[in-house]
């Protein structure tokens, strides 16, 4: 059995890969604060032994675990909510109003993920989806306030990459975990000019406006960090928030160039994508070839075209 990778930042943070089809691909937080501790997105249920080594490595007691805390109800930040409640006696999972009935029945989840991707697909990656017991989970809306061992987490409703999202903001750290609400930035695109961001626009919830206020919000709290679920944290945060809103309108004027090609819009989407992102990649330094490039966001341009695709049909605004 490999050892978890994990990172330790100061105030009490960590960093653990959810190993998640690749390492670096998707974090799960750990905040300790005295004997307590925790825990904020939960990869898949896959993830859960590697944040059980850490946790004993740490010696924090199973037990010991009051908050599971899932930004938002996509798989690959809640897939394993229900596998750490079962593991953590004592813990409560705290989620957005609009995914708590998801996690207490994960049953419609688990048929949307299998339609798109396959049973064999779902039980590679995901693992086991558990439910989670009613009475173990509290509702989260916006300027809710948690008090976790003294240390006070306040959570923000933050639509516009899904309506069932919310950030946690923590302001011993000056931190703000965004779970995906400000983009995606994997650190295989780091480069002396700092961190290279873009947009997660998935199906079927993505809103550019409600997505535009969100970045607005969190970069007027200041923030000293944004920890993103994909991946690590990031600290220039002007500079990025400026690049998400000129990128989310780059899809957007890209989405509606190609609303009418049929068949073949999703091909032209994933293409859009890459004449967008590979030049900026360029100016920003990266040093990758595309094969690399390709590699690490294939994914992304697949599930971003999807969703812009799903926008383009079921929003009548577009148009005005």
């Amino acid at each position: 059995m490999t050892a978890p990778h994990f990172q330790d930042f100061d105030h009490g943070i960590s960093l653990i890969d959810g190993d998640y089809q690749r390492r670096g691909l998707a974090a799960i937080y750990l905040i300790v604060e005295g004997n307590r501790a925790a825990l904020i997105d939960t990869g898949t249920s896959l993830s859960v032994p590697g944040v059980i080594r850490v946790l004993r490595a740490k010696r924090i007691p199973l037990e010991n675990v009051d908050f599971v805390i899932p930004t938002h109800v996509h798989l690959d930040h809640a897939g394993g909510a229900g596998a750490m409640m079962r593991n953590f006696p004592n813990a409560r999972l705290v989620v957005h109003p609009r995914g708590a009935r998801h996690m207490i029945d994960p049953s419609r989840l688990i048929a949307g993920v299998t339609e798109v991707y396959g049973t064999e697909w779902v039980a590679r990656y995901f693992g086991d989806i558990l439910p989670v017991a009613a009475e173990r989970v509290v509702e989260a809306p916006d300027h809710f306030t948690l008090d976790f061992n003294g240390r006070e987490l306040l959570f923000l409703d933050t639509p516009g990459h899904a309506r069932h999202h919310f950030v946690v903001v923590d302001n011993q750290s000056s931190g703000i975990f965004a779970g995906d609400t400000f983009g995606v930035s994997y650190r295989e695109f780091d480069t002396l000019r700092g961190a290279f961001i873009l947009p997660a626009t998935p199906p079927v919830q993505f809103d550019p406006p409600a997505h535009h206020a969100t970045i607005d919000r969190l970069a007027g709290l200041r923030p000293r960090r944004i920890f993103l679920t994909h991946f690590g944290y990031v600290s220039e945060v002007d500079r990025l928030a400026r690049d998400m809103h000129e990128l989310l309108d780059a899809y957007v004027e890209l989405a509606n160039q190609v609303r009418e090609a049929g068949a073949a819009r999703i091909g032209q989407l994933i293409q859009g994508q890459r004449d967008i992102l590979y030049p900026r990649l360029a100016q920003h330094g990266c040093k990758l070839d595309e094969n690399q490039i390709e590699m690490l966001l294939a994914g992304d341009l697949k599930i971003n075209a999807q969703g812009l695709a799903f926008w383009l049909d079921h929003d009548s605004s577009r148009k005005n």
